[in-house]
């Protein structure tokens, strides 16, 4: 935990141990540091108050791992690493960037499609659904049960990304979006990074939106420039770690090039800023909806030109963040860009990923797609 006052007078002087009495979110590493910020944090002091007293929802899960996944990790009884090391993923497969120490090994630029979700097919959706989905999934318990996974499988960890995307979808549906509507849909998909690595994930979407062919195109600077215009075709789901389960009997499961079999899913890639490659993005389509996951607009002002652009096409766009707080201040930036709220409030993303974000500026547990918003 940083210093909430680093950056803005004199040297810390030491860890931040001193919490701010009140909202007990933000932290000093001195008295001066704590009294010289007061003209900055008053204004929000309040807000991440009545955000902290909510802090035990955003814990909710209902996993048999949840309290080490979330609480240990945030008082440090356990890290990310040694959560997967316990469930015996760590470093392995698709798994490879959810710590510290996968991040500093991971290659972007490697576009070997990572298709293996190392667990028993038990703990995995590796095949289709056993039954069509009937009705709206709306929490990590309906997705599981309708899948037929355990609720100890940490399956969720990788699948909140297909997961978000489909909540966003739902929550689009007010703006004439339906499923049933389309037999293709093109959504944009900004900024991904460790996605990247966990293509094959993706694959999921096939079982959440049957009889739909997906058109994916994913943008951002993360993006390798040897990977830019790079086609991914996803033709079934993610494989499990069994040798003989069925999943591996089909010979076009997940390929970067099947014939001419069309695929449920496709995925491109793009290098750069959306508001610099919509035109190369939409070409050939008009997206149905853009997503950004883990945005933090209110972090990077490249962000303006691009809201400016979702505006001006009139494009159905959610937005997620890693906090409440994170999310309120994106939405300040949306208000002051297009000269009214968001469209979709603040609210918390049930498909949330179940495992805590260490190390995070604030003492509010931070998750991530934790938040969805949109315009």
């Amino acid at each position: 935990m940083e210093c909430a006052a680093r950056g803005r007078g004199g040297r810390c002087v030491g860890p931040a141990t001193r919490r701010c009495a009140r909202c007990g979110a933000v932290a000093y590493c001195s008295l001066s540091h704590q009294i010289s910020h007061w003209s900055v944090h008053k204004d929000e002091c309040e807000r991440l108050e009545q955000q902290m007293d909510r802090a035990n929802v955003l814990n909710d899960f209902p996993f048999t791992f949840s309290q080490e996944s979330t609480v240990q990790v945030c008082e440090k009884q356990e890290t990310r690493c040694s959560f997967l090391i316990k469930q015996g993923i760590h470093r392995a497969g698709m798994w490879m960037y959810e710590c510290h120490c996968g991040e500093s090994v991971a290659s972007l630029n490697d576009s070997r499609l990572i298709e293996s979700w190392n667990l028993p097919s038990i703990l995995c959706p590796c095949k289709g659904p056993s039954s069509p989905l009937t009705k709206r999934l709306n929490s990590w318990g309906d997705y599981y049960e309708w899948r037929g996974i355990p609720l100890q499988s940490p399956a969720a960890l990788l699948l909140h990304w297909p997961l978000t995307l489909y909540q966003a979808f739902q929550l689009s549906a007010s703006r004439s979006l339906s499923c049933e509507t389309y037999t293709r849909l093109h959504i944009h998909y900004l900024g991904p990074d460790k996605e990247l690595t966990q293509l094959a994930v993706f694959g999921e979407l096939q079982a959440l939106f049957p009889e739909v062919q997906l058109h994916l195109e994913l943008v951002g600077p993360a993006v390798p420039q040897c990977r830019d215009g790079e086609r991914v075709d996803l033709h079934s789901y993610a494989r499990c770690g069994d040798t003989d389960c069925s999943c591996k009997s089909s010979s076009d499961n997940l390929s970067l090039h099947a014939g001419n079999i069309t695929p449920p899913v496709t995925l491109r890639l793009y290098k750069g800023y959306y508001h610099d490659r919509y035109r190369d993005m939409a070409k050939d389509f008009l997206p149905h909806l853009v997503i950004a996951p883990n945005a933090g607009i209110a972090a990077y002002k490249s962000w303006l030109p691009s809201i400016e652009l979702i505006k001006e096409k009139n494009i159905p766009a959610v937005f997620t963040d890693y906090c409440e707080e994170a999310s309120h201040l994106a939405a300040c930036c949306i208000s002051s860009i297009t000269g009214h709220p968001p469209s979709i409030p603040i609210q918390l993303n049930p498909f949330r990923q179940p495992m805590v974000v260490e190390d995070s500026a604030l003492y509010l547990p931070c998750y991530s797609n934790c938040f969805l918003f949109g315009m």
